[in-house]
């Protein structure tokens, strides 16, 4: 039984979206603001969390960024604005999809669904079956049964987006990866991405492998077409 935490600070969407996730047979935790969050997850961590922007004391661009210093648990944004930055700057900070109000109540539960499904460790593997599945390409190192990567040794903590966008690009070095071939890789069928939703997380990939290794430079894009991770 998946755990969520579901914040906002309208206690109708609160108590609506409560209603429709444990339906699904989810166990919710609610929370009214960024702040008693941001100390409620510390103290009972959720396998995803569903964050408003605007709230008071703390909003949800603080409240990921705080997450994601410590964790890699996937993160969905409910936006009642018009902006694209602020989905633009979330997928930036590490956000996995946004919903945008006002939404049905079946959409959500399918969002969920398809970002819990895309993380969801694989029944029935042996330590063998693991093994083999491990990704290795230079120094890159994917274990997909683990959700872990490294990079020279050094360990590179990605969302479950990244991880697939990443796994999609070094499974085949050399071979560039379209952007419908990207977003087919990391999203569901039912979930719309545009372009710049798979150029955002491209440029966090870069940026995270950079901390790791300033030189890092394996994943190339080519202009018009798409992306691809470099053959060693």
């Amino acid at each position: 039984m998946p755990t969520i935490a579901l914040v906002d600070d309208d206690r109708n969407i609160l108590a609506s979206v409560s209603i429709a996730l444990e339906s699904e047979g989810y166990r919710i935790n609610t929370y009214t603001d960024g702040a008693s969050a941001f100390d409620g997850i510390r103290q009972s961590p959720a396998d995803l969390a569903i964050l408003d922007i605007k709230m008071p004391r703390m909003d949800g661009m603080e409240l990921l960024r705080r997450l994601r210093q410590k964790s890699d648990m996937p993160v969905i944004f409910l936006t009642s604005k018009d902006e694209e930055i602020d989905e633009l700057f979330g997928l930036k900070m590490g956000a996995d999809d946004f919903i945008r109000k006002p939404f049905s109540q079946r959409l959500l539960v399918e969002r969920v669904k398809a970002v819990l499904r895309r993380g969801a460790p694989k029944d029935g593997t042996t330590t063998k079956e693991s093994d083999a599945k491990a990704l290795e390409r230079g120094a890159l190192k994917m274990d997909p049964e683990r959700h872990t990567c490294t990079w020279k040794g050094e360990p590179v903590t990605l969302t479950v987006t990244e991880f697939l966008i990443l796994q999609a690009l070094a499974t085949r070095p050399g071979v560039v990866k379209s952007r419908n071939a990207l977003m087919d890789a990391a999203y569901d069928d039912q979930v719309y991405v545009d372009d710049r939703t798979i150029d955002s997380h491209i440029k966090r990939l870069r940026k995270k492998f950079k901390v790791a290794d300033t030189a890092f430079d394996m994943i190339e894009t080519l202009y018009g077409v798409g992306y691809r991770f470099k053959e060693a």
